[in-house]
């Protein structure tokens, strides 16, 4: 190629500011695009656990893990398990662990799967990255073909084209526009639709729930539907129920969502009744906040042929529902190999950027397979009667 190429990241989420990161350490010029138009724009969610040979290696390979140390929360990496009926079947937060470990539970390294709140591992992502190079409220509407040469101009829906970029990384997430220039596959709904629901302020409006849920993570499985709780590091706790329903259960059901009091206790009356009293009581008293969303995801094994100058990472290249907990692992990782790529192509390790979007996606699509998979096989056991016996099997 003669020079550096010139490269467009579109979404700003952890996979693209992960990517951003790396190429930025490397002295790799780049441009990233969000739809957002300011950088918190959007809620970022809950609290993830980011792996060593995932989030944790980009980080790394990113220079922010001492920024990420003074974040995480590994206190919180607990589980408590409890059946439908209220049962406990195990606590962490009493030294309890499951009659069968996983890597997880095996090591006593405390920064081994530590978790962090979503939004501060965005304010890590973003904190050093240099502002000139990152464009919000850019919305890709199109890539179109450079008729000059083997590059692309993009076109937004402000009006706005920037031209003659050499690479497209389509990062931003489930209905990726940059996904279409690879492959007709869109993302199908899932099966299960999930309530968010939050309580704001727990230690002093919900002092119960702090010693109910414990430090971390409070799950509940059941046929057809689950109950996960999650502790936030603001303060706050986030209870998600989920249902395994049809595609347009949030709109047909007739539960006015608007109005959370009212929702909380229709949601427990048709769907909870049967639970245990603190389970329905989480659900009851997390009226902060509601939102439902439908789970949609990617069909397992999602492949495309190599097209010159356009890649995938995320949600945008292997959409996955949340129950198997890796999808910002695996779209952090995605970013560390695209990066390895691209800094092998700088160093001449690589000869072509062809030559480095094939060995990227050589990778990418058996090991987007396989945590499409683990998803899969979570989903069935999760929300099955015999589900909380079956957590400590999930490997």
């Amino acid at each position: 190629m003669g020079s550096l190429p010139k490269i467009a990241i579109i979404g700003g989420g952890p996979a693209g500011l992960t990517l951003a990161n790396i190429l930025q350490k490397n002295n790799i010029p780049f441009s990233l695009f969000e739809r957002d138009a300011s950088p918190n724009e959007r809620n970022q969610g809950g609290t993830l656990d980011l792996h060593p040979k995932a989030g944790q290696a980009a980080l790394r390979k990113a220079g922010l893990w001492d920024e990420f140390i003074q974040h995480a929360r590994p206190e919180s990496d607990v589980l408590k398990v409890v059946k439908p009926d209220g049962e406990v079947l195990w606590d962490g937060n009493a030294g309890q662990t499951p009659a069968r470990q996983d890597d997880n539970n095996k090591n006593t390294d405390k920064f081994q799967r530590p978790e962090i709140d979503r939004q501060k591992l965005k304010d890590v992502l973003l904190r050093h990255l240099d502002e000139r190079n990152l464009y919000y409220d850019k919305t890709l509407d199109s890539a179109v073909p450079n008729g000059q040469a083997d590059s692309w101009n993009l076109h937004f829906r402000d009006g706005s084209i920037e031209k003659e970029f050499d690479l497209i990384v389509g990062a931003e997430g489930a209905w990726s526009r940059t996904r279409k220039l690879l492959t007709e596959i869109q993302p199908f709904y899932s099966g299960i639709s999930a309530i968010e629901l939050w309580a704001l302020d727990v230690n002093e409006k919900h002092s119960w729930m702090v010693e109910y849920v414990g430090q971390g993570s409070l799950f509940s499985f059941g046929e057809g539907r689950t109950i996960q709780i999650q502790r936030i590091g603001d303060g706050s706790i986030r209870t998600y129920a989920c249902l395994r329903k049809p595609e347009g259960f949030i709109k047909d059901c007739g539960i006015d969502w608007t109005q959370p009091d009212a929702a909380c206790r229709e949601l427990v009356e048709r769907y909870y009744d049967d639970c245990g009293a603190d389970l329905k009581r989480m659900i009851l008293n997390s009226t902060d906040n509601l939102i439902p969303r439908p789970l949609y995801m990617l069909p397992v094994g999602i492949k495309w042929n190599p097209r010159p100058g356009v890649t995938l990472l995320g949600d945008a290249a292997h959409l996955m529902t949340p129950f198997a907990g890796v999808g910002v692992n695996a779209a952090m990782l995605d970013a560390l190999e695209l990066g390895n790529s691209l800094v092998d192509l700088k160093m001449g390790k690589i000869q072509t950027l062809s030559q480095a979007i094939e060995k990227y996606e050589h990778g990418l699509f058996p090991r987007g397979q396989a945590f499409a998979q683990k998803t899969i096989n979570n989903l069935k056991v999760h929300f099955s009667a015999d589900g909380c016996n079956h957590l400590s099997m999930d490997s």
